[in-house]
């Protein structure tokens, strides 16, 4: 196709017959044509073909004795296309070796590999600083924020969450445990937060685009300290700052462990010689009871999808409880700025809880029109058996015009 349409396109005038003849002598000889030498067929390399035909013969003589010259139909005219090989499959060989060495090119990794710098192979996020440091980029989803047009505390608990579980996955330590490593599952040892400190100073908005890094240190003897900071991807300001101390528990018996010498060996090498991103608030959590709450909210139970992997109730969901009981007024005129908590014990999916909320304000029914604000919190079994113990911190929430936005106008008539 590509020859006849170059042919209709550039013609050339047909050679005489005289200068033909000794053009056309292909077989048992070689002729070069524009650089491309053909060979003789038995050399099995490029061959430029004679399409001619010897002309029939009747009783010993040729069909074109019998016939007039005006009787013969005129050949096609001769072009200079017509002279050259099959280009079509040159161009396909071309086109083909072009496709092979763009599929190696974009195969090869031209990304440095430095020793601070680990890209992950999943691109969950990558390891910096020297091997030491995790960081993740997360968008903040439309579904993440809420009533304020902000992310809620749940939603930056659940970045934090899952910036960990992929430190320890993108380094290679990951088991088939919530994060626990090769040697805690072949132990049945599972990771348990036992206390958290949480300091917002902004929550990040709907399109946002933040900025995680997390990383590990030694809490004690037999104790995991892991921080959190958490900034805006475009201005570098940080948003939130956080604090966790984790401990071992057995699956099987559900009761708190050392770490073994052979886990230790495992994240020894990943634990950051550094003091705590938060300076640790050590105000004594003090129990709340029926007679010091201002609030109670009651018949609390954990559903299905609250339960992770090692089937007890993710910590994140705590946080969502124990905000049950906070007061409405709060909720709609304050932020939360700052939280403490202490896990104490974990609950089962059939557990029911009482949520317990006391407002350190002497005025409880005018907390729309104060400053900041302090609450004590607890979570506990029906039976008494307190399951988390917190402090929150409230500030007043930025003026915007939220309630402007909400203003239905009046129908025109």
């Amino acid at each position: 196709m590509a020859t006849a349409a170059t042919a209709s396109i550039f013609p050339v005038p047909s050679p005489s017959p005289d200068a033909g003849a000794d053009g056309n002598k292909l077989v048992g000889g070689s002729v070069k044509l524009q650089g491309l030498k053909s060979k003789h067929a038995s050399s099995g390399g490029l061959q430029v073909k004679a399409h001619a035909q010897a002309p029939p013969k009747i009783n010993g003589s040729t069909v074109e004795s019998l016939k007039h010259d005006d009787d013969l139909p005129s050949p096609p005219p001769r072009t200079f296309i017509n002279q050259l090989p099959d280009w079509s499959m040159l161009l396909a060989a071309i086109t083909t070796i072009f496709l092979a060495a763009e599929k190696q090119w974009m195969m090869l990794d031209w990304k440095p590999r430095r020793s601070d710098m680990l890209i992950d192979p999943f691109g969950i996020g990558r390891i910096v600083q020297d091997g030491l440091v995790f960081r993740q980029n997360f968008s903040i989803r439309s579904y993440e924020i809420g009533a304020d047009r902000t992310a809620s505390i749940e939603t930056v608990m659940n970045h934090l969450q899952e910036t960990a579980l992929n430190h320890v996955k993108t380094a290679g330590l990951l088991g088939d445990g919530f994060g626990s490593t090769p040697e805690m599952c072949k132990k049945s040892l599972i990771w348990v937060v036992t206390r958290m400190q949480v300091v917002v100073d902004r929550y990040p908005t709907w399109g946002d685009v933040v900025q995680v890094d997390t990383w590990v240190s030694a809490s004690g003897k037999n104790g995991m300290r892991r921080d959190w900071l958490l900034r805006d991807c475009k201005t570098g300001e940080i948003l939130t700052r956080a604090s966790s101390v984790w401990v071992m528990m057995n699956k099987l018996t559900r009761r708190l462990s050392k770490i073994p010498e052979e886990v230790r060996a495992e994240i020894a090498s990943y634990f950051v010689n550094s003091a705590p991103i938060l300076e640790e608030d050590n105000r004594k959590l003090s129990k709340l009871d029926d007679n010091t709450a201002d609030y109670i909210r009651t018949g609390l139970s954990p559903r299905w999808n609250d339960l992770d992997v090692n089937q007890h109730v993710n910590n994140v969901k705590y946080i969502g409880w124990i905000l049950e009981s906070a007061p409405q007024p709060i909720l709609e005129s304050h932020e939360l700025s700052a939280m403490t908590l202490e896990y104490r014990r974990e609950c089962g999916r059939d557990s029911v809880l009482q949520s317990l909320t006391a407002v350190s304000a002497a005025d409880v029914g005018n907390l729309a029109h104060r400053g900041q604000l302090e609450c004590k919190h607890l979570l506990r079994l029906e039976d008494g058996a307190e399951i988390v113990r917190g402090r929150t911190e409230w500030r007043p929430k930025p003026v915007s015009n939220f309630d402007i936005v909400n203003q239905v106008p009046a129908e025109s008539i």
